[in-house]
């Protein structure tokens, strides 16, 4: 059966990951890309989606949304020092390419309020669009099924600052709207530990995953390389892959091996602790709004991985650097 959702995303490095399994995992059904302001430039997010629908041989095929190009408050921060272009360098002729018309928080709120309870939103990125949409229209966080979301770690280090992760300190006002806002079932894979641990290949298990000679198995080292490089240079042993397992979570509940209900809160009053995740467990007595992942199957989402790189695919579009 398959399963209905949006992607929300600041398609970078493993979003454009992320993407794929949304185009190819034979249970997706990926009804939209909405873009929010995150990894790297706004428009070169929207190439680099357009370019992975490219590589996947799905040119137009899903809509991709232009959403909030800033944060709700604060001046946009990117993490281009990590991904670069997030593509790698990688080019193609946009001028055949199109957005939708539609803006993403009215896309996400649309297409939830056509099928009330049955279309799931990942977000993968800061939570601004998911925030503006909940506030612009209060219906919409009744009608998503299910909110699954990247980021913030469990009480723990950040990859930003050392208490915040990424998609939190960027928006953190939008963080805390999201998570204040009602949402009926949301689900989190933070940083840390889970990214760390579970979501996490060495060198070595990368070279194998991508000697593959078909073009999904080269787009995905060609967009993945910079960020390897980064998370060796700072102690991180390997290539991070934490959106596109988000998103494997939602579609095989399987990958999820322990999880467990907490409150989240994120700091957006301190300059030390922007951003940080508060995961207050039941020993505070605080109604829990959120369900933590707190480990997942590496092994297992990495072989699926694998299988999805070996697909071939057809670009619509000659790539330039592939």
């Amino acid at each position: 059966m398959k399963v209905p959702f949006i992607l929300d995303t600041d398609t970078a490095q493993d979003d454009c990951v992320a993407i794929l399994v949304g185009l190819l995992d034979e249970v997706a059904d990926m009804r939209a890309i909405t873009m929010v302001a995150g990894n790297v430039g706004f428009e070169r997010q929207v190439k680099n989606a357009q370019m992975t629908l490219n590589a996947a041989g799905k040119l137009g095929q899903v809509p991709i949304h232009v959403g909030c190009s800033q944060p709700m408050l604060r001046e946009w921060v990117s993490a281009e020092e990590v991904h670069g272009d997030g593509a790698g360098g990688l080019g193609m002729d946009f001028s055949r390419t199109e957005v939708a018309d539609e803006h993403a928080v009215d896309a996400l709120i649309r297409i939830t309020a056509a099928a009330p309870g049955e279309v799931s939103v990942v977000a993968i990125g800061p939570l601004t669009n998911v925030a503006t949409a909940a506030v612009k229209d209060r219906n919409f966080v009744k009608n998503v099924k299910s909110l699954f979301i990247m980021g913030g770690s469990n009480n723990g280090r950040g990859n930003t600052t050392s208490s915040a992760e990424f998609n939190f300190y960027v928006d953190p006002e939008a963080a805390q709207i999201v998570f204040t806002a009602g949402f009926s079932d949301i689900h989190v894979l933070t940083w840390d530990p889970v990214t760390l641990r579970d979501a996490t290949i060495t060198r070595k298990e990368y070279a194998k995953l991508t000697d593959k000679p078909t073009v999904l198995a080269k787009f995905f080292k060609k967009v993945c390389d910079t960020t390897l490089d980064f998370n060796e240079s700072v102690g991180v042993n390997g290539s991070t892959h934490p959106d596109s397992l988000t998103l494997s979570c939602l579609l095989h509940p399987e990958l999820v091996l322990e999880e467990k209900q907490y409150r989240v809160d994120v700091d957006t009053s301190s300059a030390l602790t922007r951003g940080y995740s508060a995961m207050a467990w039941d020993k505070f007595d605080r109604p829990p709004n959120a369900t933590v992942i707190e480990a997942a199957d590496r092994k297992a989402y990495f072989s699926h991985l694998a299988t999805l790189l070996e697909k071939e695919t057809e670009p619509n579009l000659p790539f330039l650097g592939l």
